[in-house]
């Protein structure tokens, strides 16, 4: 059984559930980050995760015989030259390597227009895997499979889920590079209609139990900034002043709120991956701790995933994915 390690690139900070009160501890730092009460993260955090000493490197970096009929070379457009890409897609194309390291391993790693935009950076990725090691890890909204790759080095078994058989055939492929798509179940299936089949199952819940959920739903596209930009050409500091906050009504498929509620049902255990300048007190909204019980408070801890200086995205965890709670894992 292992437990959370230390020394994450983002910067975290701790919310409080709406009716707590405001003697929150705070520590902000860049590049570490303290837990609420660091004598509850018990040696045996997590009961559901890999052990310390169990190495995952062999399953990120092995390379497995690609099964042709999952490769999708030859199935959407490659660009090979700057001039190739289409000028919106230009400052994502310029930054591939950062979305898969392995972009260039043959047969090379394929994104779709909305891939290219929407998937995360690869060292954001492997952060937030790391955070979220379990048995089942349920990816939602896998796009191109940057996450899913990601969950497949830290957790036994991930499911991938997106309504779009390109984007799936896409993560697949891509997985494939990684050496990754055996530990990964890709499905093609909308979330709702997943989540809502699986709570009605008990069957389900009982064999095949969630630990996990991710939630990184789309953000409207590129204009979710208010025109200013998108995940991968933010270019904020600390000193600069964010955009219009970003509201959950406006994630897709449904308000961010509902999401949040049904994913809720299928575990307390969730990462929710949002706009670096969504409202965060809708935010910690999203848990509503009762005064009158003597039970433990949910405290929401936000993770800010920084690159060099540019602010790309939120990463908020709940149940016992925030540090200090595990007992709520």
């Amino acid at each position: 059984m292992g437990k959370r390690t230390t020394g994450f690139s983002g910067l975290s900070r701790f919310l409080q559930a709406e009716k707590l009160t405001s003697d929150l501890p705070v520590d902000v730092r860049n590049g570490t980050k303290r837990s609420l009460d660091s004598s509850a993260e018990s040696q045996s955090s997590k009961k559901k995760r890999k052990s310390d000493g169990e190495s995952t490197e062999d399953i990120g970096t092995s390379r497995t015989k690609l099964v042709q009929k999952y490769d999708m070379s030859g199935s959407i457009p490659v660009f090979k030259t700057m001039q190739e890409v289409p000028e919106n897609l230009k400052k994502y194309y310029a930054q591939r390597e950062r979305f898969f390291s392995l972009y260039s391993t043959p047969p090379g790693c394929l994104l779709d227009d909305e891939g290219w935009y929407s998937v995360t950076p690869e060292r954001i990725a492997n952060q937030i895997a790391e955070r979220c090691r379990c048995d089942t890890i349920l990816d939602a909204f896998c796009g191109v499979g940057g996450n899913a790759i990601a969950f497949a080095k830290t957790c036994q078994r991930v499911i991938a889920l997106d309504i779009s058989p390109t984007r799936l055939a896409l993560a697949r492929h891509n997985a494939q590079i990684y050496g990754v798509a055996q530990h990964i179940e890709f499905i093609l299936a909308d979330y709702i209609s997943f989540a809502e089949m699986y709570l009605s199952s008990p069957k389900a819940a009982t064999s095949r139990k969630i630990d996990v959920v991710f939630l990184s739903p789309p953000w409207g596209g590129p204009s979710y900034l208010s025109g200013s930009g998108s995940p991968s050409d933010s270019n904020s500091s600390p000193n600069e002043n964010m955009p219009a906050p970003f509201a959950l009504s406006d994630i897709q498929p449904i308000h961010g709120v509902d999401l949040f509620k049904l994913s809720n049902r299928i575990t307390p255990n969730i990462a929710y991956y949002l706009p670096r300048n969504t409202d965060l007190d809708e935010v910690s909204a999203l848990v509503k701790n009762d005064n009158s019980k003597d039970d433990i408070q949910e405290f929401i801890e936000v993770e800010e995933e920084w690159m060099g200086r540019k602010l790309k995205a939120l990463t908020c965890y709940f149940g016992g994915l925030a540090a200090g709670q595990s007992e709520l894992f």
